[in-house]
């Protein structure tokens, strides 16, 4: 089962999330039948965006991470409840870059060491949060790091990976996010980056059958943790026949009068688990007098 675990350092300004996430990155994959190097990348992005969602005390709130790269993925978007459940899309899901040294998949070249990474809280509030960085390689993870400690001055660690079968289902999924709260010193930035480096990969470990809690303790081997809560997660589309109906009446009197005149019906489709909606021409009138009321 997919889930979501916090912790925080019983006698250090330390907190950590860590999730294992293979069900809903295989979910992703299966909806929107990408490519390894793109079911890699959108995961990883699933996951982060998971993460930090979770963290969010509003019960209503989401976060939004979005990532305009200059590889061939082109954009990617994930959007994470405050349960921390996920769904997403990449623009072009369809490609395929040459694979690093043993055959890794190569996430950075995909999704591009040019363009920016984007997050978008929504808190409930008039107007929501927004903050945006360089991105620094495109391995996603890194670029995470360097939002929180450009953006808000937070120092982060954070380690996702994604292992791929050979039929492209997804075998493995996981990682963490490890802050620094005020008053950290170098002793125990010290001791975190220690704790990094010997975990090493987190794929590697995931494929040991490793899971969240693991994780964070291999890696904060030299404090004592607590365990706050853990929680299953999912991926999970909001989409609805009412949703998309607004939609359609938020187009306006005009607009939904030329849709009609000039196709009669409606076809759309949600970007983030591929449902189709259609609306017969007795469905598009009605919603035109909602319209126009």
């Amino acid at each position: 089962m997919d889930q979501l675990v916090r912790i925080i350092a019983k006698e250090a300004p330390i907190k950590a999330i860590a999730i294992s996430a293979t069900g809903l990155v295989e979910r992703s994959r299966a909806i929107h039948n990408t490519w390894p190097v793109a079911t890699a990348a959108l995961g990883r992005l699933l996951m982060a965006a998971s993460m930090i969602g979770a963290t969010l005390k509003e019960n209503d709130g989401s976060v939004t991470l979005r990532i305009r790269g200059s590889g061939p993925l082109g954009s990617l978007t994930a959007v994470s409840d405050s349960m921390g459940n996920v769904r997403g899309y990449v623009q072009n899901p369809a490609v395929d870059v040459p694979r690093k040294a043993k055959g890794k998949l190569d996430v950075g070249a995909a999704v591009g060491s040019e363009g920016n990474l984007t997050v978008i809280r929504d808190l409930g509030l008039k107007e929501p949060y927004i903050g945006s960085v360089q991105l620094v390689g495109g391995e996603i993870a890194e670029d995470i790091a360097a939002y929180y400690a450009e953006s808000e001055q937070v120092p982060t660690a954070c380690a996702l990976g994604v292992l791929i079968e050979p039929d492209q289902r997804v075998r493995t999924a996981g990682g963490y996010l490890i802050q620094l709260l005020p008053g950290a010193d170098d002793e125990i930035i010290s001791a975190i980056e220690r704790g990094v480096a010997r975990l090493g990969a987190v794929s590697a470990k995931l494929d040991q059958g490793i899971g969240p809690l693991e994780l964070l303790k291999m890696v904060l081997s030299d404090f004592e943790l607590e365990v706050l809560d853990r929680a299953p997660v999912e991926y999970r589309c909001y989409c609805s026949t009412e949703r998309v109906s607004r939609a359609l009446i938020s187009m306006g009197r005009d607009e939904l009068t030329a849709l009609i005149q000039e196709q009669g019906r409606a076809e759309l489709t949600c970007q983030f688990c591929d449902r189709v909606y259609r609306f017969s021409p007795d469905q598009l009138r009605k919603l035109l007098e909602e319209a126009s009321s």
